[in-house]
């Protein structure tokens, strides 16, 4: 990704987002907003900015608050999807584009979900890698969540949320910035099982950084990927990216979500949906089941990945949404 193509963004927020924009050189195709996640930037699409740049689409990717070079307010309230959707419509604005895919990935799929119940006429089509699409937040309480999911899928699943909206979280994660090797290597590991033990149950993620673990990286973390992601790190910190967590454990998403009109969570736009088998977070199969009860024209492809199909799968997957954009959205 050209750094010459990233522009410092100003929104009606008054939050500035550090933004790759590259316009579409066929003007019949649309702009794919491309919507990451955490611990990523907008460096993770990199290989489908490529691919569908050169397939004549244009591309926004942002920085969202709290990571890159983009804003990182201090108030948890900054980070609610109401908001973050307002600034990345604000971005769509600034760089006059009108005729728009929104695609996320991880949070990305949550700021994606509420893309598609704020503004649905800015949109031609969503498309959600790993987590799925969420219609509904509001009346969401995090020790209930884990209680149900230890019930029915044997793991709390999002145990490590808790230990990354604490308020000590950050002096433990900054612990193992310098090196990145424990933290890193297991959000990018090649052994994506780990997850089961590490970040899916209460105090696994936390106990881990303690002791200092590491796990084998993943191909595509390569030495210049991980040499660049350490940069990023000592460069911006985390903190404020672990407001993200905090949105969810404090209850600010279920307030926040009060605003979705519940008489449309049904999504008629065209939806695809890349589901990964071997995440044991965002679990492929009831992601898959919520996608096709409220998305009648979805898409559905399971890929035998673990959370980062962008980046595990690149070539498939872009295959793949290039297919579907032509069907769906047209050539």
């Amino acid at each position: 990704m050209d750094a010459r193509s990233y522009k410092d963004i100003r929104t009606k927020s008054g939050n500035t987002y550090h933004t790759f924009v590259a316009p579409a050189k066929d003007v019949a195709k649309p702009t794919l907003l491309f919507v990451h996640g955490f611990p990523s930037t907008a460096h993770d699409w990199r290989n489908q900015v490529v691919f569908f740049m050169k397939a004549g689409y244009g591309v926004v990717a942002p920085n969202l608050l709290g990571h890159g070079g983009s804003s990182k307010p201090a108030t948890i309230q900054s980070y609610v999807p109401s908001r973050i959707c307002t600034d990345l419509i604000d971005i769509l604005d600034h760089a006059k584009v009108t005729n728009a895919v929104a695609i996320g990935h991880d949070w990305g799929s949550i700021v994606t979900s509420r893309l598609a119940s704020y503004y649905p006429q800015r949109f031609k089509a969503f498309a959600f890698l790993a987590g799925g699409y969420y219609p509904l937040l509001a009346g969401f309480d995090m020790a209930t969540a884990l209680a149900f999911n230890k019930q029915n899928f044997q793991s709390e699943l999002f145990g490590y949320w808790l230990f990354l909206a604490e308020d000590g979280a950050k002096k433990v994660v900054d612990a193992h910035v310098c090196d990145l090797e424990s933290l890193l290597s297991i959000w990018y590991t090649a052994d994506p099982s780990l997850w089961k033990t590490v970040l899916a149950p209460i105090g696994g993620l936390k106990s881990w950084l303690l002791a200092d673990k590491k796990a084998p990286l993943a191909p595509f973390m390569t030495s210049e990927e991980k040499a660049r992601m350490l940069n990023d790190w000592r460069k911006n910190g985390v903190d404020a990216a672990l407001s993200w967590y905090k949105v969810m454990t404090t209850g600010l998403i279920s307030k926040d979500d009060e605003a979705v009109n519940k008489d449309k969570l049904v999504l008629a736009h065209p939806v695809y949906f890349a589901a990964c088998k071997r995440d044991y977070v965002c679990l492929a199969e009831p992601s898959a089941k919520i996608v096709r009860d409220f998305c009648p024209k979805a898409t559905v492809e399971m890929y035998d990945t673990g959370h980062f199909v962008q980046l595990e799968a690149a070539d498939k997957l872009n295959r793949s949404l290039l297919a579907w954009l032509e069907k769906s959205v047209g050539k």
